[in-house]
């Protein structure tokens, strides 16, 4: 019995005036009360201990649901990551695809170039025989010519010397006309060949990248092809004095690459680095005075966290910031006239993109550095 209800009964026991009845009645009902009061500690009990274990499994729940939900997130994740992955990849896919089509295309235009100019190289090479022929032919008839000579010995010059009647003056002046063509099919056939070489390049080129990736020096070819760029600069019709700065860093080895395309990158954000020295300078479009300007050119290589970096700084003009965001844009070109086609920009970015890497733009007056990042 509970031990305030013992109490009660043990002192109702001890007091004589209370009828035997109504003490009955009196424990009895205490002993009810005892009773419902063991119930209900029972319930109270029973209660507490469905109560700790709702607890429970509510907070394994939660922790299930939260594990869960994780799960979700890492789940998501990966999709969001394999779908940016296969972007990636077609972006990659769509700018090989294009650079494929344009070296075919090159490829074409070259093989048209080059029938026509096989012609020019063999019919000159045949020509200079038969200008040698004609050459030894009237040696022979002038009687001034011994069997034993080269045919390079009957010049005009040396028929002269060696002629001295009236008919051998009308032989000097055939060879004097000889002279002259045998001097412009010289320069026929050297030029000609020097374009023969170029279609060769062109050929080789547009074949030559087969879009697989192989591991390249990337220093000897950026300073090949920056090189390369400043020559071709000095031999146009606007050349400028350029400082070119080549700040490679050496630990930066191979990367992968496919070499014939990367190569056009370099040429071509170098190019346009010297139209931008070159307008400021006054040799280019815009004509503005030079003062004491003086075009530099910096290249730099880094690596940076697992990637390579780089640079290409010019002190040229700056590009305005309304056309920051248009010139990587296919055929936008800021060049006046038949001087640009605004590929240029647009293939350069392509190309990096199909290497997997990103190319950055920033500039202010009086400097552009155009920033290309490579996942190594």
């Amino acid at each position: 019995m509970n031990t305030h209800l013992q109490d009660i009964l043990d002192i109702l026991e001890q007091i004589e005036s209370i009828p035997e009845e109504q003490k009955a009645a009196i424990i009895k009902s205490l002993k009810q009360a005892d009773k419902e009061l063991i119930i209900t500690a029972f319930k109270l009990d029973r209660t507490e201990k469905v109560k700790r274990t709702t607890a429970i499994l509510l907070e394994e729940t939660i922790e299930e649901l939260e594990q869960k939900r994780q799960a979700v997130e890492e789940s998501n994740e990966a999709l969001q990551k394999s779908l940016k992955d296969l972007e990636d990849a077609q972006d990659q896919l769509i700018q090989q695809e294009k650079l494929a089509s344009l070296g075919q295309l090159t490829a074409g235009i070259a093989h048209e170039i080059k029938n026509p100019l096989n012609f020019v190289n063999n019919f000159s090479e045949l020509s200079l025989e038969l200008v040698e022929e004609i050459r030894e032919e009237i040696r022979q008839r002038t009687e001034d010519g011994g069997p034993g000579r080269s045919p390079l010995e009957g010049s005009a010059e040396a028929e002269r010397r060696r002629g001295v009647s009236v008919e051998a003056q009308d032989t000097s002046l055939i060879l004097d006309i000889l002279d002259d063509i045998e001097a412009n099919l010289k320069t026929i056939h050297k030029h000609g060949s020097r374009a023969d070489s170029i279609v060769k390049s062109m050929l080789q080129h547009s074949r030559g990248s087969d879009g697989k990736m192989e591991p390249t020096p990337l220093n000897p070819l950026i300073k090949e092809f920056v090189n390369l760029a400043f020559h071709g600069m000095r031999a146009g019709n606007d050349a400028i004095n350029v400082e070119i700065d080549l700040q490679l860093d050496e630990s930066v080895g191979e990367v992968p690459l496919v070499a014939e395309d990367f190569s056009r990158v370099v040429l071509n954000l170098v190019n346009n680095a010297f139209d931008a020295m070159g307008e400021r300078q006054g040799t280019g479009r815009k004509g503005q005075g030079a003062g004491r300007y003086e075009p530099k050119l910096t290249v730099r290589t880094k690596s940076d966290n697992g990637a390579v970096v780089i640079e290409i700084e010019d002190n040229g003009l700056g590009i305005p910031d309304e056309m920051k965001d248009k010139i990587l844009q296919p055929f936008f070109t800021t060049k006046k006239g038949t001087q640009g086609t605004g590929l240029g920009l647009s293939i350069t970015n392509d190309i990096i993109k199909a290497h997997g890497g990103s190319l950055d733009v920033q500039s202010q007056p009086g400097k552009t550095l155009f920033m290309i990042t490579l996942a190594v």
